[in-house]
């Protein structure tokens, strides 16, 4: 039997995405999420934000990082991984969601559509496999992704 492990976030962007390679070659995009619930706290409700790093792989992290800039809502659907590192001697985590589908939602400015990039479905990613994250250079758009006329890539 299979563990479970999915996350679906809707939020906000706390900064411009930010596009990086890995030495082999594949983008990541990294950008941190905003989420806010409200809950009761006595008589009155009270928001309470929460606040999500989040990693893209792969052609759907070129395809949409241009999009996402702070003040974007969007939706992210993914699974948690928890990197681990030394640093100082001392042993050292954090979660992140390792996103699998960004939806832009709403408009940060205006005339700004909407739509996404989702990864297409592969063989989980190993945890410590460090640039083998997201399936390699294989990884393609579906089909169809590249062939707008325009500059909007989806």
């Amino acid at each position: 039997m299979r563990d479970i492990n999915v996350v679906v976030l809707v939020g906000r962007l706390t900064r411009d995405s930010e596009l990086k390679y890995t030495k082999s070659g594949m983008p990541i995009a990294r950008f941190s999420l905003a989420v806010n619930r409200s809950r009761k706290q006595g008589e009155e409700w009270v928001d309470e934000t929460s606040f999500f790093d989040i990693d893209f792989w792969g052609k759907g992290a070129e395809a949409v990082n241009r999009y996402l800039i702070k003040g974007q809502q969007v939706g992210v659907e993914g699974e948690l991984r928890q990197d681990r590192w030394e640093q100082d001697g001392q042993s050292r985590s954090k979660v992140v969601v390792n996103a699998t589908n960004v939806r832009l939602l709403g408009s940060a400015s205006p005339g700004q559509g909407t739509g996404g990039y989702q990864r297409p479905q592969q063989a989980a990613p190993s945890a410590g496999g460090g640039e083998q994250r997201g399936g390699g250079a294989s990884q393609q758009p579906p089909s169809g992704a590249d062939s707008f006329d325009d500059d909007i890539p989806f």
